[in-house]
């Protein structure tokens, strides 16, 4: 019998204030919307990093016969200089942080570039011209550095380089995306606290009468406000179920079926991300409703 008195409360209080109540579910729909993809976009930039920094490589660039840099001013590499580097990255102080060596003879070179070259700007490019390289895979991509200052005062090294680099401006636009929808989602949660805060407030003012009555019979506290703190529930929980939505149905054709159909070689979020975030957006919605009845409530159903 209380279940049914509650539950009819609430429904009563939400068809009252219909308006109010839409503009929450509205509001916390873009809001947790906004929180949803500022997750999802962290988890595709952590993804991105754990698939790439994993198979970049270091490349220590050898002095050819007439580079114009100053440490390759005596001339271009020697053997003995070469074998000095292999040793240092082999079994010197950094050996523990090197997976792999590889060496590219300055043939090998001049065939990559000419055949990553499309404008034919490199076609008259002589393999003498050009230095061997060292290409190194690390154990811990992130060690680059480390390695890098081992090897970059050596006799016959140009210029040491991570490919990280490439992918270096694409995760600063990732995370700075993540940067802004959290800033944005944090507006509207705001918004969303101010207008549950409202519906509530106008929903006990226009039953102040009842609630006055209530508590002179006897009825408890909890009881007087459970309905009012379960419209606030409802609301802000039918924006979260909308977000997800949104979130699913983004993740669906936006990502899996466009995305990965042009760029097949990105590991993307999807679907099955959004499952992961989803009841943490309940909890969200649910907390903002629970923080803005306490917030109401104490004042607005007092006899």
């Amino acid at each position: 019998m209380r279940l049914k008195f509650i539950l009819g409360e609430v429904f009563n209080g939400l068809r009252r204030n219909a308006t109010m109540a839409l503009s929450v579910v509205l509001v916390t729909f873009v809001s947790l919307t906004f929180v949803g993809a500022a997750v999802l976009t962290q988890m595709q930039v952590q993804q991105l990093k754990d698939a790439w920094y994993g198979k970049v490589e270091v490349s220590i660039f050898l002095c050819p016969e007439n580079s114009l840099y100053e440490q390759c001013a005596s001339g271009g590499v020697t053997t003995a200089q070469e074998d000095e580097i292999r040793a240092v990255l082999e079994e010197g102080s950094v050996a523990s942080l090197v997976d792999e060596v590889y060496y590219e003879t300055r043939e090998e070179v001049y065939e990559n570039i000419v055949a990553a070259d499309d404008t034919g700007a490199f076609s008259q490019v002589e393999p003498s011209a050009l230095g061997p390289v060292f290409r190194v895979k690390l154990t811990d991509p992130e060690q680059f550095q480390v390695v890098a200052d081992a090897t970059a005062g050596l006799a016959g090294v140009e210029e040491v380089k991570d490919q990280r680099e490439v992918f270096d401006q694409l995760f600063m636009f990732l995370n700075a995306a993540t940067f802004v929808a959290a800033g944005l989602a944090a507006v509207m949660m705001l918004a969303a606290v101010l207008l549950i805060t409202t519906t509530i407030r106008l929903s006990a003012l226009s039953r102040r009468r009842e609630t006055t009555i209530m508590r002179m019979v006897g009825s408890s506290k909890s009881l007087i406000q459970m309905p009012f703190m379960l419209e606030g529930a409802v609301a802000a929980t039918a924006g979260a179920l909308l977000a997800i939505t949104g979130l699913w149905l983004a993740a669906k054709y936006l990502i899996e079926d466009w995305l990965t159909g042009s760029i097949a070689w990105v590991d993307y979020v999807g679907r099955e991300d959004v499952w992961t975030v989803a009841p943490w957006l309940i909890l969200i919605a649910v907390g903002l409703a629970a923080f803005a009845s306490l917030v109401t409530l104490g004042k607005y159903t007092r006899a």
